[in-house]
């Protein structure tokens, strides 16, 4: 029964496409949906058969994840495998829409949150990103950019387009290992408080503060962003890929913390992952369900249009909008790419399941974000200042150097 209800489904899949992709059953049978497969799903146990009759992303991901399923073969194809699957068989192709009337943002929940995806191993971060640590979208100039290369621009690309002086009072709100207050404190002289909810990342981050000398200059705190205190004590503000864990109903909360902190006439910059859907939709296919389950609990993307509205709504003027989706895209390859080339060292740091839960997030949300099914954007806005004397140049020029 379940072997005919598997040969059903290969025979629609194989009228449609072909797919390089095999299936091996618990029997020793398998199934070839193309003449080449170069990724073998095993389903060890009959029990696993529900997994691949719903198929969609969520269920393909946690039957991973969870041990139910194994995958032989390179994960980006695993990947597009699994899409192809979840398209035919899987449904919720729109995704879930956001419940605005729940709010689970409380600062409790808010930093089991961040310590359950960021408090893993500082270790296994290192295996795959670039030297600095930085966990955020890169930047290209040319796409053959090093990792390493790519997130040193990026850095520069956020310090030019704040128009950073020495002396500047600068915070950056989920400051991560603290390579961006690191960067502009050496580089352009300002005093730089990072906060983050990560124990890890803030013992490492201070600790690379100290090792390069710069404590006097920058340093990074364990502190919700609601918590800090004082009105206009800054001049210069980012928030770098940390806006997605806020969620949507805290919007006028978090961005109206950003004002209340921002002198008259300071710029901040609010770079962060969107939905591509005008009503801030999950990814569908299930594959905000995965994301949300095993990667970022409770998570939310808001549409670039709610950003703005809400930046506006906060007395905060947009000057600026860039979409660096197809950074991103490269820049999740790289790391996917970085952390396949040392599983084996992955596994010794986090252990099986959570390597698990990587190797899908990283591959998985490249190709999300290469099929444009989500985005990104860096938003620069100010606040107030002297009409006359406006806090940024007439053109963009600037943000690019000579």
């Amino acid at each position: 029964m379940l072997e005919s209800r598997i040969e059903k489904m290969v025979g629609e899949l194989r009228s449609q496409a072909s797919l390089p992709l095999a299936i091996e059953l618990w029997n020793g049978k398998r199934y070839a949906l193309g003449e080449q497969p170069t990724v073998t799903l095993r389903v060890p146990a009959a029990s696993a058969v529900k997994y691949l009759a719903k198929a969609n992303l969520a269920a393909l991901g946690e039957a991973y994840v969870e041990g139910h399923i194994d995958v032989e073969g390179p994960i980006g194809e695993a990947i597009r495998a699994a899409e192809s699957l979840a398209r035919r068989f899987g449904g919720d192709t729109k995704g879930r829409a956001p419940q605005l009337f729940r709010n689970i943002h409380t600062k409790k929940k808010d930093a089991e949150a961040i310590r359950y995806h960021y408090d893993v191993s500082n270790d296994f971060y290192a295996l795959w990103l670039d030297p600095r640590m930085v966990y955020s979208c890169a930047y290209y100039k040319s796409g053959d950019e090093s990792i390493a290369t790519a997130q040193e621009q990026k850095l520069d690309h956020i310090c030019r387009k704040l128009m950073l002086q020495p002396g500047d009072r600068f915070l950056d709100i989920g400051c991560g290992w603290g390579a961006l207050v690191m960067h502009a404190a050496e580089r352009y002289g300002v005093r730089a408080l990072g906060i983050t909810l990560s124990k890890n990342q803030h013992a490492l981050a201070n600790e690379r503060i100290r090792a390069a000398g710069l404590q006097d200059k920058c340093e990074v705190r364990v502190q919700d962003y609601r918590d800090v205190p004082g009105e206009g004590v800054f001049d210069k503000i980012a928030s770098i890929g940390m806006f997605e864990h806020v969620g949507l109903k805290n919007l006028p909360v978090y961005f109206g913390t950003i004002r209340r902190l921002l002198a008259e006439g300071g710029i901040v910059l609010n770079h962060g992952i969107t939905s591509v859907d005008p009503d801030s939709r999950s990814v569908g296919l299930g594959g905000g369900d995965f994301i949300g389950k095993y990667v970022f609990p409770h998570g939310e993307l808001p549409h670039l249009s709610l950003v703005i509205r809400e930046m506006g709504a906060a007395g905060l003027e947009v000057m600026d909008s860039e979409t660096l989706r197809l950074h991103y895209a490269k820049t999740l390859r790289q790391w996917s790419e970085r952390l396949e080339a040392n599983l084996d060292q992955g596994r010794a740091f986090v252990g099986e399941k959570r390597l698990r839960i990587w190797r899908t997030y990283l591959a998985g949300c490249a190709h999300a974000f290469a099929e444009g099914w989500v985005s990104i954007q860096q938003v620069l806005a100010v606040k107030g200042g002297d009409p006359i004397n406006h806090p940024l140049p007439w053109t963009r020029e600037y943000m690019y150097g000579s």
